[in-house]
């Protein structure tokens, strides 16, 4: 491979940029790049700098990432209540894995920007029509008609203004007394609270409240306590659409160096993590942490040379390694992989997506998912782990605070009769609320185990 050339906000244009929309006007693109140019960013690069060092953490086994949210978010389900339930169930999982293992639980929302999703054909056709395929809500529509499925650039504008009124809130909701440990009982939604999670849930929180009520007898103000007053919240998506992330990044006046500001974390995905690709050369460049996702034909080479180019001087908390192997795959593929890095001495974080290896369609035509499935897979992977003496050092899933039917099994029981009742999303199935929160405990007895593990290794 020849040595990279010298990087700037552009240069990503000289390479081939996969899964790129066939953008209809080159003229109207470009008028849309310059106006989002101009507007102030999403997030900044002291928060992204905090994010890293929080990351290094959890890849030296002092904190775990959890890492959560839609699959894909849409311009229509931005209400306050939702914005608000996907950030109660994702307080909840990490309550419960905190209790569990007495680790950190460094909180990353797929939210405020997870608008574009790949695509596995250019094109979708029904009943002869051939059309564009859906791309997400910041490409074009769902809708199956030629206007709807036209990739139309002002909606990376629609992404950006939808992203800041979602930031926005989720800023009140984290820093305003919503996140307060000693509201721990109110995360809990009224649909879940009398399943078996949300009951087992309930036991959890009455801990925390005895905790509480014992640090305040002895004398604990914990209305002043930072850490137990609001929480440290980021917000993470795959950089995909590569005009819009360049449109909104930015030189930090601080360090003079570029962070992408549409997010604190982005990633790479599956289907963009060509080594010589446009996705790779321009992740590489900014300082944001960025996150890569690992599948089944990701070679032990490619994975060396990503990990060159992404993370260079092998900075702790700079470069997370997103596995998403299937079920029927991790025990043979992921080991080589992660001895590869632990031989290197690679600074990353391991983590687990579940979700993407695991989906399959139910006999209505439905994408779905068994939780059972994805159960196993987390399983097998803090199994290898432990084989080789290595951290799991995060969860990767998608999920939504509503009472969705999209994935089958979890505490709820759903079978395919049950994929109809409220399947809301446009794109993949995701875990429900209840459904989140039983992998949530299932998770930290796992994470429980690696602590002791750890500990005992330690001695």
């Amino acid at each position: 491979m020849s040595e990279p050339t010298t990087w700037n906000p552009t240069s990503w244009r000289e390479y081939v940029a996969a899964q790129s929309p066939l953008w209809p006007d080159s003229d109207h693109l470009s008028r849309v790049e310059n106006e989002l140019a101009t507007k102030p960013p999403l997030v900044f690069a002291g928060e992204a700098r905090r994010l890293t060092q929080q990351l290094g953490k959890a890849a030296h086994g002092e904190a775990f990432l959890l890492q959560a949210g839609d699959c894909a978010e849409s311009f229509d389900d931005s209400s306050a209540d939702a914005i608000r339930d996907k950030l109660k169930v994702i307080l909840q999982m990490a309550v419960a894995l905190t209790y569990a293992s007495g680790v950190p639980v460094v909180k990353v929302g797929r939210i405020a920007g997870q608008f574009a999703k790949p695509r596995s054909d250019r094109f979708e056709e029904r009943d002869g029509v051939r059309l564009d395929a859906f791309r997400g809500h910041i490409v074009n529509n769902e809708a199956f008609n030629e206007d709807a499925r036209r990739p139309n650039p002002d909606r990376l504008l629609d992404a950006y203004h939808q992203s800041v009124a979602t930031l926005n809130l989720l800023r009140a909701f984290t820093t305003g007394g919503f996140a307060a440990l000693t509201r721990v009982h109110a995360w809990n939604q009224e649909f879940v609270t009398n399943s078996p999670e949300g009951k087992r849930y309930e036991v959890l929180a009455d801990d925390i409240d005895r905790a509480l009520a014992f640090m305040r007898a002895c004398g604990v103000n914990l209305d002043e306590d930072h850490e137990l007053s609001s929480v440290d919240f980021y917000t993470s998506h795959e950089a995909l659409i590569l005009p819009y992330e360049q449109a909104l990044t930015r030189q930090d006046s601080l360090t003079g160096d570029w962070y992408d500001c549409s997010a604190h974390m982005l990633w790479i995905g599956d289907r963009t993590r060509q080594v010589d690709g446009a996705h790779v050369e321009f992740l590489r460049g900014v300082a944001n942490p960025i996150g890569l996702k690992v599948g089944p034909s990701t070679s032990v080479e490619d994975l060396t040379i990503l990990h060159s180019l992404l993370n260079p001087d092998n900075v702790p908390g700079r470069l997370t390694l997103i596995a998403r192997m299937g079920r029927d795959k991790v025990t043979d593929l992921l080991p080589p992989l992660v001895q590869a890095m632990k031989s290197e001495g690679a600074e990353v974080l391991w983590t687990c997506d579940p979700m993407h290896g695991n989906t399959f369609k139910a006999s209505g035509g439905q994408k779905t998912r068994r939780f059972d499935d994805v159960l196993t897979e987390v399983a097998q992977f803090f199994a290898v782990h432990q084989s080789l003496d290595t951290w799991p050092s995060g969860l990767h899933i998608e999920l939504t605070g509503g009472n969705v039917t999209e994935c089958l099994g979890g505490g709820d029981q759903l079978d395919e009769s049950d994929l109809d009742t409220n399947y809301t999303s446009i794109c993949d199935p995701r875990l429900n609320a209840s459904q989140s929160l039983d992998m949530a405990f299932h998770v930290s007895e796992f994470l429980q185990r690696a602590v002791t593990t750890r500990g005992a290794r330690s001695l």
